[in-house]
């Protein structure tokens, strides 16, 4: 599982790589959280190869933080296989997307 962090205007960017599941998701979610701050956040998912449940948790917890500080977040670029795990797990409907990485930065 790989990270980065990049600030864009008044927004960060956190992109994952490769998988977030139960081995890995409270790292995951330390990290996130200690880039949390003023302005939007974006996360890119688009080089997620895979969710878990652990993972879906992740996203949620700093979706509801952020949704408290008043900031907002978006999901950008889920491959139609994570589209799919977000949608069956109604996340589709809790969480704003968008379908890449600049629409989202837009909307931000």
């Amino acid at each position: 599982m790989g990270i980065t962090f990049e600030r864009v205007g008044n927004a960060t960017v956190a992109s994952l790589q490769g998988r977030l599941d139960s081995s890995n998701s409270s790292t995951v979610e330390t990290e996130l959280f200690n880039q949390l701050g003023d302005g939007g956040f974006v996360l890119d998912v688009s080089q997620l190869d895979y969710i878990s449940s652990a993972g879906l948790r992740v996203v949620l917890v700093v979706a509801k933080r952020l949704k408290q500080s008043g900031s907002a977040f978006l999901v950008a670029g889920m491959q139609p296989h994570i589209r799919d795990v977000f949608e069956i797990s109604g996340f589709l409907s809790l969480l704003a997307v968008a379908e890449n990485r600049d629409e989202a930065l837009t909307r931000v």
